[in-house]
């Protein structure tokens, strides 16, 4: 039997003798949970000291023995465990597939992100909530979940992640003594005795035969099939299989099977599905870039002192578009089964290329914004998307996209349009080009532009013509200040 004395508050100093031999409680610790620390048996997991005694008598205390205790303090939050449950996803989303980022047994932080939930629009984070350690996962990688569904237990910790040890640093340098000026004790080496001289002269030695004058014989030359084929053995490398895949190719011969996200999934088939419903037609058209260019290269600086950020071509074309658009409305309405409805809003989905596919997050009521207003948006949305933080909710509606391969140094290209929407605007790589103008050939900064519209609602009239408002909104942006 052993007698255990608890953690005692502050106050204990105050009580009797007789009440604090009441808090004395006896049990029986097994030998796995039983440690031995300085000679006295421990149990740190509970917080209690367990004395060793060779009696069951009762343990007399008084008052000093309570200015002789070393108070602590139990938490039950330390041994609480926290199921980490899917988050709410958005209306339109009822599912997802599972990528972990942590392992069992990694800690983690508070807001620190354990797993990741690719739906069909975004992926999801799923930060964890307490500071801990993974105990359990209960969904493998992979695995499709829903909102609310349980993911792994987190065992609660005070401190979160608990601190890396760092190894001691090996000392080299040899250890000097407490008194160096001591002279040191050096014992004398006796030098050995000088050798006697013989009497006697050692025999001389005999003088080795002649070598043979005869030159040695001659090493047989390999045939050049041997030494090509040891060659080949000497400079032969071992090909191994790319890690990843999707990033090179060694040349093994071998292939890779890689499960296709839902993000992927679901672009695909929206792609699909425009080209099944919409009857696509493309339009082209050129514009000069020099007054743009101009105009970006004298106001930059004091864009970016006043604003914080550089003045782009994204603003200009966006806003061109909204121009446009008010002056074609078909391009920005839509078909829904027998009816076309006309929005009175300008939403722009502006394409962005992230890692896990192409995103299209929407700039609101782009008729009402400057070039500011603007790059404002497209930078803060644009942010996002590469961290993998944008929301459901920003890329939902949207009555028209813009499009930039030129940021990639597209020529040309014919865009595909973004259902529901009737029409998409392709931006390309500016280049300069040879141009007649007033009659003269000049060279100018050039950039074809493309507009894929649905030619079901939007006929090849409207089309063009939205296209030349654009080309002229670029060309001289002031004819959207004049309302020409």
């Amino acid at each position: 039997m052993l007698h255990v004395v608890r953690g005692l508050p502050k106050n204990a100093l105050k009580t009797t003798a007789a009440a604090a031999a009441r808090r004395t409680t006896q049990f029986e610790v097994s030998n796995e949970t039983r440690k031995v620390h300085r000679g006295n048996e421990t149990c740190p997991s509970r917080g209690l000291s367990i004395i060793a005694t060779s009696s069951v008598s009762p343990i007399s205390l008084n008052s000093s023995s309570f200015d002789q205790c070393r108070y602590f303090q139990t938490s039950a939050t330390n041994w609480e465990e926290h199921i980490l449950k899917t988050p709410a996803f958005a209306d339109s989303v009822s599912e997802g597939d599972m990528r972990w980022e942590k392992n069992v047994g990694d800690t983690v932080a508070v807001d620190e992100v354990v797993c990741e939930i690719e739906t069909d629009k975004t992926s999801v984070p799923v930060p964890s909530p307490v500071n801990g350690i993974i105990e359990k996962r209960l969904v493998d990688d992979g695995a499709t979940v829903k909102a609310g569904q349980e993911l792994c237990t987190i065992i609660i910790t005070e401190g979160g992640a608990a601190p890396t040890k760092k190894a001691p640093k090996l000392d080299n340098t040899p250890k000097v003594e407490d008194n160096p000026t001591a002279p040191e004790s050096v014992t004398p080496v006796p030098v050995a005795a000088a050798a006697p001289v013989p009497a006697t002269p050692p025999p001389v030695p005999e003088t080795p035969p002649p070598q043979s004058s005869k030159p040695p014989p001659q090493k047989v030359a390999a045939p050049p099939a041997a030494v090509s084929e040891s060659f080949k053995h000497q400079n032969t490398t071992v090909k191994v299989p790319p890690t990843d895949p999707t990033k090179e190719i060694a040349g093994t011969r071998t292939e890779h099977r890689v499960k296709m996200n839902r993000m992927r999934l679901r672009i695909a088939q929206r792609l699909k599905d425009a080209q099944n419903t919409n009857a696509m037609l493309t339009t082209f058209n050129e514009i000069d870039m020099s007054s743009i260019m101009d105009f970006r290269k004298t106001n930059l600086d004091a864009f970016q002192k006043k604003h914080g950020l550089k003045l782009g071509f994204m603003s200009a074309f966006l806003k061109a578009s909204a121009y446009a658009l008010q002056d074609q409305p078909v391009v920005n309405a839509v078909i829904e089964g027998n009816e076309i409805i006309y929005r009175d809003y300008v939403d722009i989905s502006v394409a962005v290329a992230t890692p896990k596919g192409l995103l299209v997050p929407v700039v609101r009521n782009v008729q009402d914004m400057n070039y500011a207003d603007i790059e404002k948006t497209i930078a803060a949305l644009g942010d996002k998307a590469k961290r993998g933080a944008i929301d459901v909710e920003d890329m939902d509606g949207g009555t028209f996209t813009v499009s930039n391969g030129g940021v990639f140094g597209s020529l040309m290209g014919t865009p595909i349009i973004n259902p529901p929407q009737s029409a998409i605007l392709g931006m390309h790589g500016i280049f300069e080009r040879p141009i007649a103008l007033k009659g003269q050939v000049v060279i100018r900064p050039m950039m074809y532009i493309a507009l894929t519209y649905d030619h079901r609602l939007v006929d090849g009239r409207e089309a063009v013509l939205f296209l030349r408002k654009i080309k002229a909104a670029i060309e001289d942006p002031r004819i959207i200040v004049a309302g020409l």
